[in-house]
């Protein structure tokens, strides 16, 4: 009994300290980002695929950055695909912009992403490329916010999304989920120096990319943000985190959809990171609250302390979501709870299945290693033909 009461009373000191100080590096931050200077042109890339909520919104703020010298590359797989119809009036309705359409797949990864955007690294004009999704709401002075984190130590510069405008149930969940819990979790480790990339939006710079074996680098893993982070850290080099997560409107969403992301998330979380994936299972309220029922039940706590302890518990994510912005209130406690019974639940499923689908595609974390099998086998084909060309060219 007394392991119960020190886990639960952990658990929620965790819970506290981790939020306190999320909220002051935030506050310690606001004022004390310079623009820097000078400021290199950057090139901006978003691959976009199908239609989806705020979608033009989401586009259209590509073309309002406050930056002198930046240009647009959209990329799409394929060219009926109803996103490219939107994009094409775009530019035309913001001529003042650089902006290009890029069309077609080169697949050379696992990652259907990363076969999209691919041809827009490579067709980059600019040395500082961002590549942001095409549900962020990028605000004006992204670039700005993204830049402020790079210093000597820094390879690469990432934001999560932070959920906002949700309109039901579903998109309040997934808000819960990606807001108070995961971003929360995301800073505070950035702020300890242990940063992850997240794939909505990555500032990278092209020539250290290169140094470290280029772009296809990206395809280490079925996530590009895991293998950013690997390969970053791998280089002795930092990712940050921006102090402020870009927003990524959700408008109405079905749980079911929601349930998948997750599960499609940790599985990666699992396959790219098992060490840091462990833990998970103690993150949520579920396991300490069940502690304190249990404690209640046989007396050896008020019968009003669990209610209690998800009280303390659930306010401070309360004023966590108010400090960011976030979707909060009393209309947020019920997905949170829901959140937090399900997460045991995506545990144990990420731990015992290895597929999951995005958008469209079926995929597996076993195509990480079919991924490296598929680049040893490219590579060995570049050596061979180059090897066949000197040949060719001494005979002559």
């Amino acid at each position: 009994m007394t392991f119960l009461i020190w886990f639960a009373a952990i658990a929620l000191l965790v819970q506290l300290a981790s939020i306190a100080f999320v909220i002051s590096v935030k506050q310690r931050h606001r004022n004390s980002e310079k623009t820097p200077s000078p400021r290199p042109p950057v090139t901006l890339i978003r691959p976009v695929c199908g239609l989806e909520n705020n979608l033009e919104r989401c586009l259209a703020s590509s073309f309002r950055l406050d930056w002198p010298t930046y240009e647009i590359l959209f990329c799409v797989a394929k060219a009926d695909d109803p996103a490219a119809s939107l994009v094409r009036r775009l530019m035309a309705e913001h001529p003042q912009t650089q902006a290009r359409l890029l069309v077609g797949e080169d697949l050379f990864s696992a990652n259907p992403k990363l076969n999209n955007v691919v041809k827009g690294w490579r067709s980059a004009r600019h040395d500082w490329i961002v590549m942001t999704d095409s549900n962020v709401l990028m605000p004006s002075d992204i670039f700005e916010k993204m830049m402020a984190r790079w210093d000597g130590q820094t390879g690469l510069v990432c934001s999560p999304p932070a959920g906002t405008e949700p309109e039901n149930f579903g998109a309040c969940l997934e808000s819960a989920w990606l807001d108070s819990f995961q971003a929360r979790w995301q800073l505070f480790a950035d702020a300890l120096g242990f940063g992850f990339a997240q794939g909505k939006s990555m500032l990278f710079n092209r020539q250290l990319i290169t140094k470290l074996g280029g772009f296809e680098r990206l395809g280490d893993e079925v996530a590009e943000d895991a293998a950013a982070t690997l390969l970053i850290r791998s280089a002795g080099l930092k990712v940050r985190l921006v102090h402020e997560p870009f927003p990524q409107p959700l408008g109405a969403r079905k749980i079911t959809p929601v349930w998948k992301r997750q599960l499609r998330w940790a599985r990666l979380r699992r396959a790219s990171f098992p060490l840091y994936f462990l833990p998970e299972i103690f993150t949520g309220a579920a396991l300490p609250a069940a502690a304190t029922i249990a404690l209640s039940a046989i007396g050896l706590l008020p019968p009003l302390a669990p209610l209690a302890y998800l009280a303390l518990w659930y306010a401070g994510e309360l004023v966590l979501a108010r400090a960011y912005g976030w979707p909060g209130g009393w209309r947020m406690l019920p997905t949170m709870v829901t959140r937090d019974l399900l997460l045991p639940v995506l545990f144990i499923a990420a731990w015992f299945g290895s597929g999951f689908e995005w958008r469209g595609n079926a995929m597996t974390v076993a195509d990480n290693d079919n991924g490296r099998t598929a680049r040893l086998r490219q590579a060995v084909a570049r050596t061979r033909d180059k090897a066949r060309a000197l040949v060719a060219a001494r005979s002559h």
